[in-house]
């Protein structure tokens, strides 16, 4: 059996990256693995601290490790580590774990590819959201995007909406089995 390629869905808050792995998932009939975060402030009621980071990038790890046993090709995960840790520096600066920082710095060469969710989807609503506005929303982006071009990370912009930005990923996908 043949190592199942793992692909990330990455990008700044609000761009369609659940939605995305979930439907993506579906049409390839593989896993795909949930943001832990979002379970972990439901169950915190919106209440994250710094001595969260470790909890959350433990259950981020324990997700993925999970939905792969189930995968047979590909497991999508919608995030990774490194957004963990970007989140973790841009919340509380300083208190990221060196084992987190490490631990997304090695898991993000292992994976296939990125698929890189552009902020043109338009801005929906949500008491997770951390941007309320365009700017703001933007300028997260290209720090996301950086983060993939400073360390030469494999991945392509999903850009577009609806039907048309799932087309787009799904043939990246399919051009990561061909390649």
């Amino acid at each position: 059996m043949s190592e199942v390629k793992r692909v990330v869905l990455f990008g700044t808050e609000s761009t369609g990256k659940s939605t995305l792995a979930e439907a993506l998932a579906e049409h390839f009939g593989e896993p795909w693995a949930e943001e832990f975060v979002r379970e972990f402030w439901d169950r915190q009621k919106g209440v994250i601290e710094a001595q969260d980071l470790s909890v959350i990038a433990r259950g981020q790890i324990a997700n993925e490790e999970t939905a792969a046993l189930r995968a047979e090709r590909v497991l999508f995960c919608d995030t990774d580590l490194l957004m963990n840790v970007r989140w973790a520096d841009e919340l509380f600066p300083g208190a990221c774990a060196s084992w987190v920082r490490a631990a997304a710095s090695e898991r993000a060469k292992r994976y296939a590819l990125y698929l890189f969710c552009e902020p043109d989807v338009g801005w929906e609503d949500d008491p997770q959201r951390s941007f309320g506005d365009n700017v703001s929303w933007q300028a997260s982006a290209q720090r996301c995007r950086a983060m993939l071009d400073d360390r030469g990370l494999p991945y392509v912009k999903i850009t577009g909406r609806g039907r048309d930005r799932f087309e787009m990923a799904q043939r990246a996908v399919e051009a990561m089995f061909e390649a």
